[in-house]
This record gives structure tokens, sequence and C-alpha cells, in this order.
């Protein structure tokens, strides 16, 4: 994957800045992909069944691509009851049963059940935080120890950080599964707990400039 690059214009064609907008370079390989990235990816969440559902995917993707996950996410809302926590915790091994003959969606056992116990999971944390998103909301990552607009190359180099770490053990104790901090990192940097837009890019240039202006996002208590 690689940042906008123009092909070698002629003289008379316009530069690429005029065509289009500069994006991250992990979004050029699909028309999906660069919707996704511009109008979800790093946007603040505090939606609890967004959060819900993009954890729960995180966990799907495992050994696969995102593409591949957010081709099948309407099957996964489907299948998934919306990603309501309240009514994937209800499941039972018929919905089970039923999930592992779903060929829309990623059928592995192992996953499907991490998606019921984590909405059972969640429902605590809604009972003790007030809401899901007061609660992942607290992990929020400092930016102060990270370059001010990063770079393709520095974000290249990520794949977890401190507090994707204290989260992914976090939620661990607390009975959550499939949410090691490489996936944990996934969802914050989706869910607009982390602006990883690289430097150059137009939504993260209008995401850092919405942050300065703002207060963090009321979440409860």
């Amino acid at each position: 994957m690689s940042a906008v690059t123009p092909d070698r214009p002629s003289v008379t064609a316009p530069r690429a800045s005029e065509e289009q907008p500069v994006r991250c370079f992990w979004c050029q390989q699909s028309a999906l992909l660069i919707d996704y990235h511009d109008h979800e990816w790093g946007q603040p969440v505090t939606d609890d069944c967004r959060l819900f559902e993009k954890i729960c995917l995180e966990g799907f993707q495992s050994g696969l691509s995102w593409l591949t996950i957010l081709r099948k996410r309407e099957s996964f809302r489907r299948a998934f009851a919306g990603f309501d926590p309240r009514v994937v915790a209800a499941f039972g091994e018929s919905e089970v049963q039923r999930l592992l003959l779903d060929e829309t969606i990623v059928r592995h056992r192992g996953k499907i059940l991490a998606a019921i116990n984590n909405a059972r999971r969640a429902l605590a944390l809604q009972e003790r935080f007030g809401s899901l998103s007061a609660y992942f909301w607290r992990f929020e990552v400092d930016v102060a120890g990270r370059p001010p607009v990063p770079t393709r190359e520095y974000l290249q180099t990520l794949s977890q950080c401190p507090e994707s770490v204290a989260l992914a053990r976090d939620l661990r104790q607390k009975g959550w599964t499939f949410v090691g901090p490489t996936t944990v990192y996934a969802f914050m940097q989706a869910m607009g707990l982390v602006n990883d837009h690289q430097n150059d890019c137009h939504v993260g240039q209008a995401l850092r400039a919405s942050r300065q202006a703002r207060q963090p996002p009321c979440v409860g208590p």
C-alpha cells in the first residue's frame, strides 16, 4: 500500500493535488477502503453499538485483511443484530450454529463465541461505567510523546502503543477474548482514540484542526 503517487504528468496534465486529495497510504487499493477512510476511520466515536461492533470485527479480522471484513460488514450487522450487546449477549448454541452456517460472514467458531462472550462482558462495563464509550475513552492515546504531524514512515512502524497494551490487558482481566494489543490498537485508530492519519492526509489535517478546537468528547463518568 502506498500514498497517492501521481503518474508522470504530460505537459497539459493537471497536477495530482488538483485531481484528488492526498490520503493515507493504506486505503489506496479499493474505492470501498477510500470511502471508509474518508468518512469513518479516525473519526471520534462515542456510540456504544458502533464501538462494540468495531472491536468484534477487529477480532474477526485476525489473520485476514480489513478489506475482507469491510466487504462483509453489512452481513455481519445482519447476523449479529446490529451488534447490540444486549441482543448478542443472549445468543445461545442455536444462534452459534446459525452463524456457523452463514456463508456471508467469517465462520470461525472461536471468533463467534468471542463476540458473544464479549457482549456479556460489555454489559458489565456499561453497568459499571455508564457506557462502553465512557470506559474506552479512558484509554485515549496521549499524543505528548508522538510527532504532532505523523509521517507515513512513522505510522508504518506502529502496531500497538502503551494505551493499547493497557486496554488489552484490562479487557482480558475482565474476561474479554480476541483482544490483543495489536487488535485493540487497530480499534483505537478506527474509533478516533488516536489520530493516525498521516501528516499530509486531508482527513487527518481536518481531524487535527477539529481536535485543537474542541474539548475531549463528553462520554459520561
